[in-house]
């Protein structure tokens, strides 16, 4: 087994990558990187030594050591590319690419750990404040998702892409910080559909063996 991915149950942006090696088959090991307050695996000089910004995902595949979600599925694209996860035909192709980088580049930087943290320890956000910024910035990526989106069952039609391995983690975050979705019908829509299949159940933070400890 060539590919290690090193991971957090609950990362958002190891959660696209899991969904993504599991929609094309591929055989992987998961390597647990702790990123709990406390235990911050990541920011020891083992994990340094490996990935030197210290995030999650990072994938090993043989000569191949990456980080950066984007740039992972991106490349998984192109060194497996058997079961696609990227339409083959423009302009749709640029389309999903444009849904993935909405949420990886405009919503999810503003409401990550790292953020979310600086925001309490450092400039003195209590949870309110906190959970106010947190639901602004999802409605904002949201609203703009919910228009951009066809009407299912996945978010670009008859089979998942690369946006629905974005779409999903980013609905179970907004779903675990209490944000209303009410005004999302097409996206809850979605998610539920992509629920039912086995690489997203296989993919889902639950299901990660650092989930217990953690």
């Amino acid at each position: 087994m060539s590919i290690r991915l090193y991971s957090y149950w609950r990362s958002s942006a190891a959660y696209r990558v899991r969904i993504a090696l599991n929609l094309k088959g591929l055989d992987y090991t998961i390597v647990p990187v702790s990123l709990a307050p406390g235990e911050s695996e990541h920011r020891k000089d083992a994990y340094r030594a490996i990935n030197p910004q210290m995030l999650v995902p990072f994938l090993e595949d043989r000569e191949v050591r990456i980080g950066q979600s984007m740039a992972i599925l991106e490349y998984l694209e192109e060194a497996y590319p058997s079961i696609a996860l990227l339409p083959h035909e423009e302009p749709a192709r640029s389309q999903v690419r444009a849904y993935c980088n909405m949420i990886a580049c405009d919503i999810h930087p503003l409401n990550n750990l790292r953020v979310l943290t600086y925001l309490k320890t450092k400039l003195g956000a209590d949870s309110k404040a906190s959970s106010a910024w947190y639901a602004h910035w999802i409605h904002e990526g949201f609203e703009a998702a919910e228009a951009l989106t066809s009407d299912g069952p996945y978010v670009f039609g008859a089979e998942p892409t690369l946006a629905d391995a974005f779409l999903i983690p980013q609905v179970y975050n907004a779903r675990r910080f209490d944000v209303s979705l009410k005004k999302f019908p097409k996206l809850v829509a979605i998610v539920d559909a992509c629920n039912t299949l086995p690489a997203f159940k296989k993919a889902a933070p639950e299901k990660q063996t650092d989930a217990a400890s953690t």
